[in-house]
C-alpha cells in the first residue's frame, strides 16, 4: 500500500499534464489565463493562511493510527496538498505553452527547466511546511512566467517592455504578500534572485517570444500566392524521416529563388513586428545575406503566414529564421543547399 501511494503524485502529475496538453492546443485563449489567474489567486490566499497559521504558532497533529488522528493529519495537511496543486497547474500549462512557442535551443532548454520544475512540484509539497522559502519562490516564478504570457496578450503588442514590467510586477506582487503575511515567514531574497536570472535568460534569448507559437516554416523551390492562397513546392523527406515535413536538402539550379515560408500563431487582436533572416555558413561562421520584415495581426488559426525569398543561393549550409523584429527567434529551419534538379516525384505541394 505504502509503495502504490508514491506512485500517487507520478499519476496525478501525468493526469493533469494529458488534460492540458489537449485542453490548451495550439491555440492560445483568454480562458487559460482566467484559469492560470485564479489558480495564482488561490495559491496567494493559501500562502497567506499558512503563514498566519504557522505565526499562531499551531503545531501538526501528532501522529496516530486512529481515524480521528489520521483525519486531523489529513486535514492539516490539506493546504500544503491545494497550494501544491495549484502550483503544479500553473506549471503544467506554462510547460505546454512555452514548449509550443519555443523554437532554437535556448528556448527548449528553458522549457526542460519548467518541465523540471513542473515534476519536482509534484514530491515537494511535503517541504512546503518546513521552508517557507522555497513557497515565496515558487509563487514568484509562477506569477513572473504567467505576467509574461499574459501582459502581452492583454495588452495587445509584443515590445520588449512589457516583458520587464510583466516581470517586475510578478516579483513586486510575491514581495508584497511577503511583507503583508504574519510573521513573514521565510526569505524573500530567493524571489529577486529568480526574477534576475529570468531577465538575464532573455537577454541572452532564452526565453521564447510568447505569445507567438510556430505553426509552419518551410523552404523551396516555386511559390504561388492566389488571394489568400500560399503554396511552396518542396522536396519531400525520406520515409525513414517520418518526423520531417520536407528534405534536409534542397536542389536548385542556376538562377534559382530559394524561397521560405512560414505560418506564427498570434491570439487575436496581438500585433507583432516579424522579420525573416536568411543566413549561409562560410568558414568564419554565419553571415547574414538578407532580412525582410512585416507586420502580424493574430487571430487567424493557421497561422500569420510571410514570405521571402533569396535570389541563386550558393551551394552550402543555410539558415532561414522567422523572429521579432528586436531580435527574438521564433523558430530556425537549417537547410542544405545543392546543385541540381529535383526529380518531379520527389517533390510535393505544401498550403499555409
Amino acid at each position: 500500500m505504502t509503495s502504490l501511494q508514491r506512485l500517487y503524485p507520478l499519476a496525478a502529475f501525468l493526469a493533469g499534464f494529458v488534460w492540458d496538453a489537449l485542453t490548451i492546443g495550439q491555440r492560445v485563449k483568454v480562458t487559460d489565463f482566467w484559469r492560470l489567474g485564479t489558480f495564482l489567486l488561490g495559491a496567494a490566499l493559501l500562502v497567506l493562511w499558512l503563514a498566519h497559521r504557522q505565526a499562531r504558532e499551531v503545531s501538526a497533529p501528532a501522529a496516530g493510527d486512529g481515524w480521528r488522528r489520521r483525519f486531523a493529519e489529513l486535514r492539516w495537511q490539506a493546504p500544503y496538498l491545494l497550494l501544491q496543486f495549484f502550483f503544479g497547474g500553473i506549471f503544467s500549462a506554462l510547460f505546454i505553452l512555452y514548449f509550443k512557442s519555443s523554437g532554437h535551443l535556448g528556448t527548449w532548454l528553458m522549457a526542460t527547466f519548467l518541465g523540471v520544475l513542473l515534476v519536482t512540484n509534484e514530491f515537494a509539497g511535503k517541504y512546503f511546511g518546513q521552508r517557507f522559502t522555497l513557497i515565496w519562490a515558487l509563487f514568484a516564478l509562477n506569477a513572473i512566467l504567467l505576467f509574461n504570457f499574459a501582459l502581452p496578450h492583454a495588452i495587445g503588442s509584443l515590445n520588449p517592455l512589457w516583458f520587464y514590467v510583466s516581470t517586475a510586477a510578478g516579483v513586486i506582487l510575491t514581495h508584497s504578500l511577503w511583507r503583508t503575511s504574519p510573521g513573514r515567514p521565510g526569505r524573500i531574497f530567493p524571489a529577486w534572485l529568480l526574477a534576475g536570472a529570468l531577465v538575464l535568460a532573455w537577454n541572452l534569448d532564452m526565453i521564447a517570444p510568447v505569445p507567438l507559437v510556430k505553426q509552419d516554416l518551410a523552404v523551396g523551390h516555386t511559390f504561388l500566392k492566389e488571394g489568400d492562397r500560399y503554396a511552396l513546392q518542396v522536396e519531400s523527406a525520406a520515409p525513414w524521416q517520418f518526423w520531417r515535413d520536407q528534405s534536409a536538402t534542397v536542389h536548385l539550379l542556376d538562377g534559382e529563388k530559394l524561397y521560405g515560408v512560414s505560418a506564427v500563431f498570434a491570439p487575436f487582436g496581438v500585433t507583432a513586428a516579424l522579420q525573416h533572416r536568411w543566413e549561409v555558413r562560410d568558414p568564419g561562421g554565419w553571415r547574414e545575406v538578407y532580412r525582410r520584415q512585416f507586420q502580424s495581426t493574430g487571430g487567424r488559426e493557421r497561422g500569420f503566414r510571410g514570405y521571402s525569398w533569396v535570389l541563386n543561393p550558393q551551394p552550402g549550409d543555410w539558415r532561414f529564421i522567422i523572429e521579432t523584429q528586436d531580435g527574438r527567434t521564433i523558430a530556425a529551419l537549417p537547410v542544405r543547399v545543392e546543385r541540381g534538379a529535383p526529380l518531379p516525384e520527389d517533390t510535393l505541394l505544401r498550403e499555409f
